[in-house]
Order: C-alpha cells, then structure tokens, then sequence
C-alpha cells in the first residue's frame, strides 16, 4: 500500500505541474491545436525520439506499447522529465528571443504476470502559448492601429498501457489515454485616436475524450552477438466531442456601448489517424542504431475557423495536412560489464525532420528539423545500480518561406529510478 501511495502522489505531482506549465512561447501555437509535443522521453530525446524498434527492460517506452513486456519480474522503473529552452525568434530585421522550463513527463512500469508488462503515466500532446503585436499606421494620417495576439493552453494525456509477449521475440501492446485540455487565443485591435471602436475576438475550447493507441514488436536473433527489432504503430483518429466557440466584443469607445455575438461549432475538432514503423539493430547489447517514421493523417481531418469565403466561423478542409516525420538515432555504451564508469556511460545521438501539419494564410506552415545528443550516467550505490540520469541537449529548426524562424536550444533531464520492489529477501 505504501508504494502504492507513492506511486499516486508522484503521479499526482506531475499532473498539477503538466497542468501549470505552458510549454512555449511560439506565436507558431497559434495554429490548428498548438505545437505537437513529440511525447519523448529521458532515454530517447538524445536521439531526437527515436521509439519505434526500441526495445529494453530498464526504460519506459510509452510510445510503442509492446515494448512493455520486455520489463523484468523485479523491476519497478519510474521515469521523470523536466527540460529548459532557450528560442530564438526571427523575422526580418527584428529578432526575440525567449526562455521557458518545463515538466516534461511522469511514467512507470511494472510487471504483473509473465511476458506481461503495464505502464502508467502522463504526457503532454500539444501546448499553446505566446503574446505578441503588431503597429502599423492608417493611411496617411498620424493615426496607428494595434493588434495584439495571445493564446495558452494545451492538451495532455494521462494513459495505462499494457504489453504482452505471445511468443518468443512478438509483442502487442496498447495505451489507453484520458485526454483533456483547453486553449483560449485572443485577437484585439485598438487605436491610438481615442475615439476608434475597440474589436476583441476570443477563440476557445474545452476538451474531455479519450485517445487510443497501439503497438507491435517483433525481434529475431540475426546471430549469437546481434538482433533485429521491427516496430509499428497506429493511433486511433477521431471526433474529440468539443465544441469550439468564438467571441466577438465591440466596444465604442465614445458612446460606451458595446455590441457582443458568439458562435460554437458542436463536436467541431478531431485528432488523426497516425501511423508508423521502424527497426532497430543492437550489437552485443552495446551499439543499437535504428530509423523510424511517422504518418500523421492531418489532412483527412477539418478545423473551425472564419472562412473568407463566407465570414462565418465554420468547418473548414484544407486547413491540415498529412504530417510526415522520419528519425535516425544510435545509442553506444562501450561496455556494460565494465567496472570502468565511463565504460557503462550511455552516449547517444540523433536526427530528424517533420512537415507541417498546417497551413497559414495558404501556404505551408513550418518544417521542422532537429539534431541531438545525449548521455545517460548510471547511479551506484550500495543497494541500487540501475537507476540513471538521462541528460540530452537538442537543437531544433522551425522555418518556411516568408514567415518567422525559430531556433531552439533545449536541454532536457530525465531521472529513471529502476527499483528491485519485487525481489524477495533472504537472511542466513
């Protein structure tokens, strides 16, 4: 019961954190639902989320769920993450730059029968955040408009997942995730004459639902010193039964009269389809490279927003597009039998791009690309040696033609507690 109860507590901690913390700073979160959080964790952010062939019973790899059977009879592992970024904000002449720090995860594993492994956890999906404006003048006059943009908010999810082994070397697994959250963007214009009509737009939404996901692994023996993981995934896409809703205030500043509409749009946003696949290659458990890509079908889905066609807050196509994503990674530890430390030092790197999943005023949003690397330092003592700190540093490029560019350093830490609960104790 005791660590039940701590389990509980340190769930509960996260959440309360995930739930303060905004996440970015990118005026990019504007769009569609936010910045995509690419949900990875202390082990595999040194290469760049690298997931889907990987494969181990001392990490937490909630985003292939077969992967969780591969956790051992004694094991209880939990896994933490918080990260700090330094962004880089470009366009033009001018440029901004921002700081954040984040709690970044909460997960653990266990295993309750043979071959049958079950995880716990929360993860962030999306995050808005950011605040900017813009100046310019009324024709001729000395007059000057302002437009003032601000968002927050963001969707996380708190799953239970479960792995089974049917047979040697092939596993299943699935998540099954509470997903909620909310976001509020606003949009002001006001006027330097003081006698100009004052617009205020409020885009909003509040999400309750549930996101499914699923996951196959198979590894084969290629020979007595390396082995073969083939991966995939599939997440479920469908309606998130919400009901965005935008607001509309109009304020004469003269009179004081005020003029207010709204609009909502029932069961009005939706997540993808998402589907992908990867292998993995490990050599005498010491050198693991592996490549993985993703296919998020945005483009199938629709998305409120003021059609120009018509001015009304509507469902609008063509607003999404099919996201696809591929990574490369490697992960080396010289010797892990070593009694050398720096021989069981984990020493990894990676790389990876994206599309975007939206388009802004027409034309494609930013892609997205990312190098990293990482090290993961294994903690001694005299009752535990196989907890370790995960460090990783990423820098990642946001760009598209015409718009801002983004340019983000991150450093993340991720502390894994691999805890012998199970183990039964003998005295002699």
């Amino acid at each position: 019961m005791k660590k039940l109860l701590f389990s509980s507590i340190l769930l509960g901690l996260g959440t309360l954190s995930m739930i303060a913390q905004s996440g970015t700073k990118s005026p990019y979160s504007q769009y569609g639902l936010g910045i995509l959080s690419d949900q990875s964790q202390g082990f595999n952010r040194g290469m760049s989320g690298l997931f889907q062939g990987f494969r181990s019973g001392s990490q937490v790899n909630m985003q292939n769920p077969a992967s969780y059977s591969a956790v051992d009879s004694l094991s209880m592992i939990f896994d933490l993450g918080v990260s700090g970024q330094f962004t880089s904000f470009k366009e033009g002449g001018a440029k901004v730059n921002a700081k954040t720090a984040n709690f970044e995860y909460a997960t653990a594993l266990f295993r309750i029968f043979p071959k049958f492994g079950v995880s716990i956890g929360l993860v962030p999906y999306t995050n808005v955040g950011y605040s900017y404006h813009t100046t310019q003048r009324i024709g001729t006059s000395s007059t000057t408009s302002t437009m003032t943009f601000s968002g927050s908010g963001g969707l996380r999810q708190a799953y239970i997942g479960l792995g089974y082994e049917f047979f040697k070397g092939f596993s299943l697994g699935a998540n099954v995730s509470y997903f909620w959250g909310d976001y509020e963007r606003k949009i002001g214009v006001t006027s330097s004459d003081a006698y100009v009509n004052v617009l205020t737009k409020t885009y909003g939404a509040e999400i309750s639902s549930y996101k499914l996901d699923f996951g196959m692994q198979y590894k084969q023996a290629l020979s007595k010193n390396d082995a073969l993981t083939v991966g995939a995934t599939f997440g479920l896409g469908h309606k998130l039964n919400a009901d965005p809703w935008l607001s509309v205030t109009n304020i004469d500043t003269q009179t004081g009269v005020s003029a207010y509409s709204a609009d909502t749009i029932t069961n009005g946003l939706s997540i993808p389809m998402t589907i992908g696949g990867g292998i993995a290659y490990c050599h005498k458990n010491s050198l693991t490279v592996g490549a993985d890509y993703q296919l998020m079908r945005w483009g199938a889905e629709s998305f409120p927003i003021v059609n120009e066609n018509t001015d009304k807050y509507e469902l609008v196509n063509n607003y999404y597009m099919d996201r696809h994503k591929v990574t490369v990674g490697a992960d080396w530890i010289p010797n892990p039998m070593s009694r050398r430390f720096l021989n069981r030092v984990h020493y990894r790197i990676g790389a990876s791009y994206a599309t975007p999943y939206y388009k802004i005023n027409g034309q494609d949003g930013p892609k997205e690309m990312t190098v990293s690397a990482g090290f993961a330092i294994p903690l001694v003592n005299s009752w535990n040696n196989r907890s370790v700190l995960n460090v990783s540093f990423q820098w990642a490029n946001l760009s598209a033609k015409n718009l801002v560019t983004e340019n983000s350093f991150r450093v993340t830490i991720g502390l894994t507690f691999n805890e012998r609960w199970f183990a039964k104790w003998k005295v002699d």
